[in-house]
């Protein structure tokens, strides 16, 4: 029997589920009075794990209560669980068991961050704007740090150091990371579908946008890029503005493949009917050079 809007359910494992106190439950909050995280950076894909946790839902119910807070208007935000959501809602469900809890913008972000960032297959720009959003806000918690002491304050730890040791990264690569939010939309695809590579991406993330936009045409119409075509254009840019032919031109310039060296061997036998026997190598190299340089004239 579906419990009506409001109705508390008493969960026994809560504590493990979303990390809250023994005292918090879950009550039924209608779906309609939810929505979702602002700049959420985790995607909810219909794909086929959504339809067995579509199945299980159906059959099973909410196990796991989603986590909510108040929006101060009658309705309330996701923090955790829009995938659950999203499958209640392809259930045909009106409500969803939800825990609701009083948090700051910034302990939102983290909690969000935190319950949705150990989840297997994230995509680059999922682990991107995730590692973004949670830096700004714990260093807005914290306090930013003052240029001789780049560490936080009341920690010994950088806040990419911190971030790197919750989620299993090394401190440059949650920077790298992060460094993927500054790609246009379009390049930021290719990073998730595998087609431009993340090192390659990372070191593009330094150019402006307008160029970026350039970059990802030259990507579309060619295939490929690669980073001795990026570590070109960059140096150029150091020396003065690049237009988009002069781009392409670098580009080229990268990979012109050289041609092959030719050599043309003359043999004695062939050589001595035109020479004299007394001629040295040297002086018939100096003839045959200046008859080569009489006919290129000729030719020209």
């Amino acid at each position: 029997m579906k419990s009506r809007s409001g109705q508390k359910i008493k969960l026994t494992s809560i504590d493990e589920l979303l990390g809250v106190v023994n005292e918090e439950s879950a009550m039924e909050i209608e779906i309609n009075r939810i929505h979702a995280f602002k700049d959420h950076p985790f995607k909810v894909l219909d794909d086929e794990k959504m339809a067995d946790l579509v199945e299980s839902v159906k059959v099973n119910g909410v196990l796991t209560p989603v986590l909510l807070r108040s929006d101060g208007e009658d309705g309330y935000e996701m923090i955790s669980g829009h995938r659950r959501m999203h499958a209640t809602v392809l259930a045909g469900l009106e409500t969803i068991p939800a825990i609701v809890r009083e948090l700051s913008d910034d302990d939102a972000v983290i909690a969000m961050v935190d319950a949705n960032i150990q989840r297997e297959e994230l995509l680059p720009s999922e682990k991107a704007f995730a590692y973004r959003m949670k830096m700004e806000a714990m260093k807005r918690q914290a306090g930013r740090p003052s240029k001789n002491n780049p560490c936080q304050n009341g920690t010994h730890l950088r806040t990419d150091q911190e971030i790197g040791n919750q989620v299993g990264e090394s401190a440059r690569n949650v920077q790298r990371y992060i460094r993927l939010t500054e790609l246009i939309p379009e390049l930021l695809d290719m990073v998730d579908a595998k087609k431009l590579n993340f090192t390659i991406a990372v070191d593009i993330s330094y150019i402006d946008k307008e160029m970026q936009k350039w970059i990802y045409e030259y990507i579309r119409d060619t295939g490929f890029i690669k980073p001795k075509q990026i570590t070109a254009l960059r140096k150029q840019l150091e020396e003065g503005p690049v237009n988009q032919g002069f781009m392409i031109s670098i580009f080229n310039s990268c990979i012109a493949v050289k041609a092959p060296e030719r050599k043309v061997v003359l043999s004695g036998k062939k050589l001595i009917k035109y020479f004299p026997e007394d001629y040295s190598e040297t002086e018939m190299e100096k003839v045959i050079e200046a008859l080569l340089e009489q006919w290129k004239r000729e030719q020209e």
